[in-house]
């Protein structure tokens, strides 16, 4: 009669493997979702990292173009003399003048320069001296004589109290409204045109070059005739 057998020391009374062996007791690897929003995040400050950047190149290779480049690229309509003269005839003359551009936007000028703290001038006055008022920085609007009074009272809202800006009428305008600044012209058909108050906005002292130069201690003189005065800053070297 065959014996009984007794279990396995150390069995545990548990049934071997199929093909008698164990598990091995190894851990099943967690698939783990990916960190989208870790992702995005990096995503997005990379981005914004080579924008600040690419803004910062562009900042600097704009600064180093001439200002005159700069300034015709920034508003339409603006005619940029300084592009096809560089170093224009800045001595001081006395007399009547004659100037390229009408009215003038640079030039030799008379040696006293027109009061332009925000002056406002209802009659012409000699471009000899608003030439220099442009030199110290002071932007010049004029408008032709046939501007209606509203207008000129709009226009002269935007100049009157502003230091760096004068205005005038010019006989034989050939548009409405002309704005200018040294050697930067803009002309405009109406004066709801929101390019006036860009060109004053960009170019009242900007466009100075003589910097730090006063728009008081001139003359508030009017007619064509230039007028000398005993104030009047050095002429230029």
């Amino acid at each position: 009669m065959a014996s009984k057998t007794s279990p396995r020391p150390g069995g545990g009374g548990k049934p071997a493997a199929k093909g008698g062996r164990r598990p091995s007791g190894k851990p099943v690897p967690i698939k783990q979702p990916k960190p989208w929003g870790m992702i995005a995040l990096g995503t997005a400050v990379g981005i914004i990292a080579l924008a600040i950047i690419g803004y910062g190149v562009y900042v600097v290779r704009d600064s180093n173009k001439p200002f005159g480049t700069r300034a015709s690229q920034q508003i339409t309509g603006v005619v940029n003399y300084r592009k096809s003269d560089t170093n224009p005839s800045r001595n001081h003359k006395t007399g009547l003048l004659t100037y390229k551009q009408s009215p003038p936007v640079g030039g030799d000028h008379n040696p006293t320069w027109e009061n332009c703290e925000g002056t406002v001038y209802d009659k012409e006055i000699p471009k000899e001296h608003a030439v220099h008022s442009m030199e110290h920085g002071a932007v010049w609007v004029t408008y032709n004589p046939s501007l209606s009074q509203a207008d000129v009272a709009t226009l002269k809202k935007k100049v009157q109290g502003k230091q760096y800006m004068l205005m005038s009428p010019y006989p034989g305008l050939d548009k409405p409204i002309s704005l200018q600044a040294w050697g930067l012209q803009l002309k405009v058909d109406k004066v709801s045109d929101s390019r006036i108050d860009d060109f004053i906005s960009k170019f009242r002292q900007s466009a100075s070059v003589e910097p730090g130069a006063a728009c008081s201690g001139g003359v508030t003189a009017t007619g064509t005739t230039p007028q000398e005065a005993a104030t009047g800053d050095q002429p230029t070297s």
